[in-house]
């Protein structure tokens, strides 16, 4: 840190839940291997209004079946607890397809020609993003990049029919379980090994920093980090 201590803190703990499922073999057991944790993490940089430097997460996580039945029973999960909560009523699901890595290097071509010659009517940190990963632009709270956006291509167009169909076929299990969603083309989500689908949950009643839960699928992050390629 800046007083010269060497600190080891956790940021978050999807990526060391899967580095777990490899170094214990869990490829073995029946799948999906279902697992959670609870506990603090932490972030480096200055956080923004209305979070912290040490936070409380708790998560689930199922591995190793890719079936849009299982993104649906996790979401589920996660209603069920908001509702005993008793915030759900305060609270819309946002709802997203964000296709395969493929479709996503496509779509960040496009958005880079896009804004050529665009690029100084973005805000300092939107041109980083801009720079290193354009798909973070989407989430932009900058008004002026939003107006920018909105001629933009869109992440949809770019989307694979496989990546079409797994959206479309878990919006019906979500019918089906009467939950509802509000499509938002516009959520990414903030680490990058996110796949198809993410979601979060937003307070109505707070300011920017609002979603008080979310997640997705990473179907390439145990292969990523040197285990077979399982979907999670």
């Amino acid at each position: 840190d800046r007083g010269g201590d060497r600190l080891a803190l956790r940021p978050e703990g999807t990526a060391a839940v899967c580095r777990a499922y490899i170094e214990h073999g869990m490829s073995s057991r029946p799948q999906p291997v279902r697992l959670f944790y609870f506990g603090p993490f932490f972030r480096y940089d200055r956080p923004q209004k209305g979070r912290y430097r040490q936070f409380h997460q708790f998560d689930l996580e199922m591995i190793g079946l890719r079936d849009a039945s299982l993104d649906a029973q996790l979401i589920y999960a996660v209603v069920k607890i908001l509702t005993d909560l008793k915030i759900i009523d305060r609270l819309t699901l946002q709802l997203n397809n964000i296709g395969t890595p493929e479709n996503r290097a496509a779509f960040m071509e496009a958005l880079k020609d896009y804004f050529i010659g665009k690029e100084r009517s973005l805000p300092e940190d939107d041109q980083r993003r801009l720079a290193g990963n354009p798909l973070r632009l989407l989430d932009s709270k900058n008004e002026d990049t939003q107006i920018l956006l909105k001629g933009a291509p869109k992440l949809s167009q770019f989307l694979s029919d496989e990546s079409k169909q797994f959206h479309a076929t878990l919006c019906e299990y979500l019918d089906e379980l009467e939950i509802a969603y509000v499509p938002n083309e516009g959520l990414v989500r903030g680490l990058d090994y996110y796949t198809q689908t993410v979601f979060e949950f937003w307070d109505s009643s707070s300011g920017a920093q609002n979603a008080i839960g979310g997640g997705g699928r990473y179907d390439g992050l145990i292969e990523l980090l040197g285990g077979s390629p399982t979907p999670g």
